[in-house]
């Protein structure tokens, strides 16, 4: 199959306590903190949104790809905030990168697995030879009503992979093996069009429909693949919370060092579509040739996808040639509530 020929990713400098926002409501920010799994979050800045998101992270993964942008054939940006209702975020991502105009470009939509959705596009298109590189990204600046619990962990965020052939003339830090989805109609979490916030089904949200679509998207893949939890040194998966993340991961019977580098939800919350593939993009940054990983991505609505990878020996050479996901964490500053109110629109004016 194809390999990741570069990555790249891009989160925001604003972070806002769960305390903070606790102030405000009246709740306990332990609890929340301790049943959540989540510290902090990413907030946009007013001229932030996933356009913008998806072309700092897709300039990081043209540079580790060292390719012509001109060479690109396929843009795929999967979001569930793109900026316009009736006008693609695809096209401006591949006009920024100079990608235009001999190639193809779309918007995606599924919940929070759309960046995974268009991974799996640019695979196909490639392993077809329809186009020689492809370039997915998975991004939002995520919503969540004022004191809903969804408020806590709705961040911003997202992921660029550029896609091509594996052994191609450039090289990929990471050779996909094989991919799997599992996919059902479970209405969990909707916003339908005009509404600002999205509904959601509370606890149904757990069990019937994120926990049972990934565990369904991994038995998939293992059976697949004739793998288990022992033949991967790295697995990461969607991350509405940290407390749905570290459960999924041991139910499947993976251990601590295994999926902790993907885990980052803690420190910028969910990033929705960019969820996964930044949890991929933070184990890029760490991993060694050799090493296999699993990821798999979850969508409410409801759906999950899965892909094997194996590290290849250029990871150590191209991952220095962008910046790391790690530094971007790191460089932080915090707002208070009025002014991510301010910063997320949630003050409506008459």
């Amino acid at each position: 199959m194809a390999g990741i020929i570069g990555y790249g990713a891009f989160v925001p400098s604003y972070r806002i306590k769960v305390e903070e926002i606790a102030k405000v409501w009246g709740d306990n920010p332990k609890a929340i903190s301790n049943g959540l799994v989540v510290n902090e979050k990413s907030v946009p800045a007013p001229d932030e949104d996933t356009a913008t998101i998806s072309v700092e992270a897709a300039r990081s993964a043209l540079a580790r790809a060292k390719i012509n942008p001109q060479d690109i054939g396929a843009v795929y940006v999967g979001s569930e905030s793109h900026p316009y209702a009736v006008k693609p975020t695809a096209t401006i991502v591949a006009e920024a990168i100079m990608a235009t105009p001999s190639m193809t470009a779309a918007d995606l939509e599924f919940a929070c697995k759309a960046g995974t959705a268009g991974m799996q596009a640019a695979i196909g298109l490639v392993d077809s030879e329809m186009i020689d590189y492809g370039l997915a990204i998975g991004a939002d600046t995520s919503q969540g009503a004022p004191g809903d619990a969804l408020e806590y962990t709705a961040s911003a965020g997202g992921a660029a992979f550029i896609i091509g052939k594996e052994g191609s003339e450039n090289g990929s830090v990471a050779d996909f093996g094989d991919t799997y989805s599992f996919t059902t109609d479970t209405p969990d979490f909707y916003r339908r069009e005009g509404q600002p916030y999205p509904s959601h089904g509370g606890r149904f949200t757990g069990e019937p429909a994120y926990f049972k679509h990934v565990v369904g998207a991994a038995k998939g893949i293992f059976e697949k693949t004739g793998t288990g939890p022992e033949d991967y040194d790295y697995a990461v998966f969607h991350q509405p919370n940290g407390k749905f993340y570290l459960k999924v991961g041991k139910k499947l019977g993976f251990n601590n060092e295994q999926i902790k580098d993907g885990l980052l939800t803690p420190v910028i919350g969910n990033t929705y579509s960019g969820a996964t593939p930044l949890g991929l993009a933070s184990i890029l940054d760490k991993a060694k040739s050799g090493d296999n990983i699993l990821a798999i991505s979850y969508g409410s609505g409801s759906g999950s996808d899965a892909f094997t990878l194996s590290v290849t020996d250029l990871i150590d050479e191209k991952r220095e040639l962008a910046p790391k996901l790690s530094n971007m964490i790191e460089n932080k500053s915090y707002v208070d509530y009025a002014v991510y109110a301010k910063y997320k629109g949630k003050l409506r004016m008459s």
